[in-house]
């Protein structure tokens, strides 16, 4: 079965299931910060399990779920969950809810995750709104044959993460009160956290954050012409910045101690878009 045939089972048997309502904001929800779907009002929520094609999510803080319904007067289809990489998914594989999104009708993503800090001027807990990536995982998930129904062979990547939204976000989150950072996110294939020496190579380079996803999800937005906005939870500092080891355990405890900052930060800047 070719792709374009999966993204169309996929996306009808998710159709079926919504009485008519058509998606036009995708949110992708980190680790630790999936939180936010059950603010989603009259929700269809569907176990990725069930839905043909897709991949299984296997990582703690990920449920594995789409949450579909009204969040802010926008309709959302909300991925509670994301696939990584790491897992052994190759990139086609991880990004493919992204393609099934866009023919539900989603034009717009907010992408979310949890990011080592690479600036030192960063705190844990900071939020920050991302304005570019570098793809440092090796691999891009447009590699192979193109399929020009999709998007175009060589998209380009000049402005990933629209600058409107950007600066929507930014606006709503003064009106809020809340401080945000803004800046590059560096995504690395994982599962390793980065060693000393990778973190001041990466802050060379010019990145503020890293993490283990994103950008593939991100890239393929782009490729389907979908506007994205896209948000780090800066959930500990990257090695070598503080003397402390690394753990998963910290991206999930950082993520909780500021979800009310996160969760109103997303559903007021929906209301803008």
């Amino acid at each position: 079965m070719s792709l374009i045939e999966q993204i169309r089972e996929s996306e009808k048997f998710i159709s079926d299931q919504l009485s008519g309502q058509t998606p036009s904001i995708g949110l992708i929800l980190g680790s630790g910060l999936g939180v936010l779907a059950d603010e989603i009002d009259n929700p269809v929520t569907i176990q990725y399990h069930e839905i043909p094609h897709f991949p299984q999510s296997t990582v703690e803080g990920h449920k594995g779920q789409l949450v579909i319904g009204e969040l802010q007067g926008q309709t959302v289809v909300a991925m509670q969950g994301r696939f990584h990489y790491y897992e052994g998914y190759s990139l086609q594989h991880v990004t493919f809810p992204v393609r099934v999104m866009k023919q539900l009708g989603v034009e717009k993503l907010v992408v979310t995750n949890a990011a080592g800090g690479i600036n030192e001027s960063f705190n844990a807990g900071d939020l920050m709104l991302i304005e570019d990536h570098i793809n440092n995982m090796g691999d891009n998930p447009l590699m192979g044959k193109n399929v020009d129904e999709l998007g175009p062979r060589f998209p380009d990547m000049s402005q990933a993460y629209d600058r409107d939204l950007i600066e929507v976000a930014q606006k709503t989150a003064d009106e809020l009160g809340l401080e945000v950072q803004r800046g590059v996110y560096v995504g690395n294939s994982g599962p390793t956290y980065e060693t000393s020496s990778e973190v001041k190579m990466l802050r060379t380079l010019g990145g503020d954050a890293v993490g283990m996803s994103t950008v593939p999800e991100v890239i393929v937005a782009n490729h389907a012409g979908m506007r994205v906005l896209g948000i780090s939870c800066i959930s500990n500092m990257a090695a070598g910045i503080l003397d402390q080891p690394l753990s998963h355990d910290e991206v999930i405890e950082t993520t909780e101690q500021v979800k009310q900052q996160f969760i109103q930060l997303v559903k007021q800047t929906l209301q803008s878009l």
